[in-house]
């Protein structure tokens, strides 16, 4: 097997590089490399810790060590079987479904969408780089053909760091167009559960409000004439009495901005749970008090639930991630006094 190392893994160990290049696992990569069987612009490689660069030749000799180990799917060189959860390099996600056009996952909080101010490692998109050598020839594609941001390959869409659910990769330029273009267009469907503060009186309503970048502070965004059009549908699922009241919600983006959720409840007085850089402290941190175990430090009561679009391939598709753990303790706790009451 030769390979050309592409832009996206320069300065990775050539273990790793030759896991996400070949599918095998990276105890088999390192086993390779120690018995001689890796060669790098021709010159064998003994050093499995060796950093490779863009463009290098990298060949294996012998493809398969003397005690061969599967991947972590069963067979080298395959894919994740569906909910199969990746643990590499401290990157751990949920593959929910893939295909040669896509992959659906489901992120747990905590986990960092992809590189930026403070997060230059461990996060979703090097962890789908590393288990999909497939998005690394695709960030080349995009340096190339200018079509989006390299370091980003794939990503049409975001979750925040603190808010967990599913999210849709593309493997191919043709299938990222595709799946903007539905979210551009409104054809594409997400939908959240989010429990807020307070008691929303009507059963069902939509948040029609431009949001854009904050005038008071510059790393949040508000509700303000000089944003974009923002739109948010909401159902009531639960009224929850207190202390503290709320509501356990149903989100839908008519939009896709930047925190469109957090800001929109906010707006209309009702902020998400464990939001405090939205809502007031007090208030929202109350809502997620009291579960055992405690609600981790920055998490929010958003889950992205459900996610539906047109397949590049054809046919519409859907897909829905029940409510975590986590959450539902939350919940439970949330409902106690009620029953207690009874």
């Amino acid at each position: 097997m030769i390979a050309v190392v592409p832009a996206a893994l320069a300065g990775e160990r050539v273990d790793r590089a030759l896991s996400t290049l070949t599918g095998v696992s990276r105890k088999v990569a390192a086993e390779l490399v120690s018995v001689g069987s890796v060669r790098i612009d021709g010159a064998v490689v003994l050093q499995r810790s060796r950093k490779v660069l863009g463009g290098e030749r990298l060949e294996v000799l012998d493809p398969e060590p003397s005690e061969t180990e599967p991947s972590e799917t069963g067979d080298a060189g395959t894919g994740p079987r569906e909910g199969h959860e990746i643990h590499e390099t401290g990157v751990s996600f949920t593959v929910v479904h893939e295909d040669d056009d896509l992959i659906v996952v489901d992120k747990p909080p905590g986990l960092v969408v992809h590189h930026g101010a403070g997060h230059n490692e461990g996060t979703l998109v090097d962890g789908l780089i590393e288990r999909f050598s497939d998005l690394a020839v695709l960030a080349d594609q995009m340096a190339v053909s200018g079509s989006g941001d390299p370091t980003r390959p794939g990503i049409v869409h975001r979750l925040d760091k603190g808010t967990s659910g599913l999210m849709v990769i593309a493997r191919t330029e043709q299938a990222a167009s595709s799946l903007s273009e539905q979210l551009r267009t409104k054809q594409a469907g997400r939908e959240y559960l989010a429990l807020v503060a307070g008691t929303l009186v009507h059963d069902a309503g939509v948040v029609d409000a431009a949001v854009g970048r904050s005038n008071r502070v510059a790393t949040r965004m508000a509700v303000t004439p000089k944003g974009r059009p923002a739109r948010t549908a909401y159902r009531v699922l639960e009224r929850i009495e207190g202390p503290p009241d709320c509501s356990l919600i149903e989100a839908k983006l008519e939009t896709g901005r930047t925190h469109q959720v957090r800001v929109h409840m906010a707006a209309i007085g009702h902020p998400v749970g464990g939001d405090d850089r939205y809502g007031e402290r007090s208030r929202t941190m109350a809502i997620v008090a009291g579960a055992e175990p405690p609600l981790d430090t920055g998490r929010l009561f958003l889950h992205a639930h459900r996610l539906t679009f047109d397949h590049p391939a054809g046919g519409r598709v859907t897909w829905t991630s029940p409510l975590p753990a986590d959450l539902e303790a939350v919940l439970g706790s949330r409902r106690l006094p009620v029953q207690a009451a009874r």
